[in-house]
C-alpha cells in the first residue's frame, strides 16, 4: 500500500525532471549557435556595401540637453533681462521677458513716474515764492511787435488741448491703480480707466497731426546757434542778467526739439499699441509701453515749466499766443537780437533813450 501511495509522486518529480533536463538543453543549443553568429567574419577580400543609414544622435535632441531645448523653446533664460532687446533663440515659440516688463512697468515707472510732475512743480514754487515774476524793465512801452500769426497760434492751441488730453488719460490709466482706486474705490477707478482708454486712443492720431502742424509752422527760428552758449552760460537770466537771444531762446529751442523728437517716438509707439498686429515679436509692444511711458512723463514735467515761464512766471510771454503781438521792451528784454531783426533798431541804444527821456 506504501508503495502505491508513493508511485504518483515519483512520476510528477520524473516529469518534472524531464521538463528541466530539455530546458536546459534548449538553452545550451541558443547560446552556442549566438556565440557561432557573432564570431562570423567576413573574410578579408570581401566586399562591403554603404546601406544609406547614417547613425543617428546620440539622443533624440541630439546634443542639447532637456533643459536647452526647452530654454530655447520658450525664448530663452527668463532671469536673463538680457533677452528683452536680444534675437530670440532658433526654434523659440514663446517669450520670457514677460516677468521683466512687469517689475519694470510696476516696481519703477508706476512706482516713481508721479515724483518727476510732482518734483517739477514743487521746484516751480519754490522758485516762484523766492524770486518772483520776471518783469519788463521799464514796464510796458504801449508799442507791440507782431510775432506769431493766426496760423502758428492756432497750430500752438491745437497740439495743447490735444497733449493735455492725452496726458490726462494716460496719467490715469497709468497711475490709476495706486493713485485713484485707495482714494475712490476700484468701481470710479474702472469707469474712469475705461473712459481714458477711449479718450487715449481717439485723440493719439490727433496728436500726430498736431506734431506735424507744429513742426512746419515753428521749425524756423528754432536751429541752435552760437548765442545760445551764452543764454546756457547765464541760466537763462532767471537768476539775474540779461541774456541775448533771437527770435527764440535756447529754453525754446530744446523744448520745441523735444517735443519733436520724444513726440515721434511717442507716436510710434502709440502707433504699434494701437495696432499690436503690425509686430509679430511680443517684446516690442512691451518695449513700447516702456518708452510710451517714459516719453510722457518726460514731456508731462517739462510742460510745467513751459507753463510757468509763458503765463505766470514771465510779464507780458503770454499775449505772444493770445493776441499775437508783445510789447516792445518785452521783446528787448528776452528776445534782443529778434527786435533788432523786426525793427532794424538798436536794442540797447533805443532802451537807454527811454531810459533817459
Amino acid at each position: 500500500m506504501q508503495d502505491t501511495l508513493l508511485t504518483p509522486a515519483r512520476a510528477s518529480v520524473a516529469k518534472l525532471a524531464t521538463g528541466f533536463t530539455l530546458l536546459l538543453v534548449l538553452l545550451m543549443l541558443f547560446g552556442a549557435s549566438t556565440s557561432y553568429a557573432q564570431s562570423v567574419r567576413p573574410p578579408g577580400q570581401a566586399a562591403t556595401f554603404d546601406d544609406g543609414i547614417e547613425d543617428g544622435p546620440p539622443n533624440t535632441l541630439g546634443d542639447d540637453s532637456d533643459s536647452d531645448f526647452w530654454r530655447n523653446f520658450r525664448g530663452g533664460d527668463p532671469n536673463d533681462i538680457k533677452q528683452m532687446i536680444s534675437a530670440l533663440p532658433e526654434g523659440a515659440v514663446m517669450t520670457t521677458t514677460g516677468e521683466h516688463w512687469r517689475k519694470i512697468r510696476e516696481d519703477y515707472i508706476r512706482k516713481y513716474a508721479g515724483w518727476f510732475p510732482l518734483g517739477v512743480i514743487v521746484i516751480l514754487l519754490l522758485y516762484h515764492l523766492i524770486k518772483g515774476k520776471m518783469r519788463i524793465p521799464g514796464g510796458y512801452s504801449g508799442k507791440t511787435l507782431p510775432r506769431f500769426d493766426i496760423n502758428q497760434r492756432v497750430a500752438h492751441w491745437f497740439m495743447a488741448s490735444v497733449f493735455i488730453i492725452l496726458g490726462i488719460t494716460g496719467l490715469i490709466i497709468l497711475l490709476g491703480r495706486p493713485l485713484i482706486v485707495p482714494v475712490l474705490g476700484k468701481e470710479v477707478n474702472s469707469v474712469l480707466t475705461s473712459a481714458s482708454m477711449q479718450g487715449h486712443n481717439l485723440f493719439g492720431p490727433l496728436f500726430i497731426l498736431a506734431l506735424l502742424w507744429m513742426f512746419f509752422k515753428f521749425v524756423r527760428g528754432n536751429f541752435f546757434q552760437i548765442v545760445d552758449l551764452k543764454w546756457i552760460l547765464k541760466l537763462g537770466g532767471f537768476f539775474g542778467g540779461h541774456v541775448s537771444s533771437s527770435q527764440f531762446n535756447f529754453g525754446e529751442k530744446t523744448w520745441f526739439w523735444m517735443v519733436v523728437l520724444v513726440g515721434i517716438l511717442m507716436s510710434v509707439t502709440g502707433i504699434l499699441l494701437l495696432f499690436p498686429w503690425l509686430v509679430e515679436d511680443l517684446r516690442w509692444l512691451q518695449l513700447s509701453t516702456i518708452l510710451h511711458a517714459g516719453g510722457a512723463i518726460l514731456l508731462i514735467s517739462v510742460l510745467f515749466g513751459h507753463i510757468y515761464v509763458g503765463t505766470v512766471g514771465m510779464e507780458g510771454s503770454l499775449d505772444s499766443m493770445l493776441k499775437g503781438q508783445v510789447d516792445e521792451n518785452w521783446a528787448k528784454t528776452h528776445h534782443d537780437l529778434w527786435y533788432e531783426e523786426v525793427t532794424g533798431k538798436s536794442a540797447t541804444e533805443t532802451a537807454d533813450k527811454e531810459g533817459t527821456s
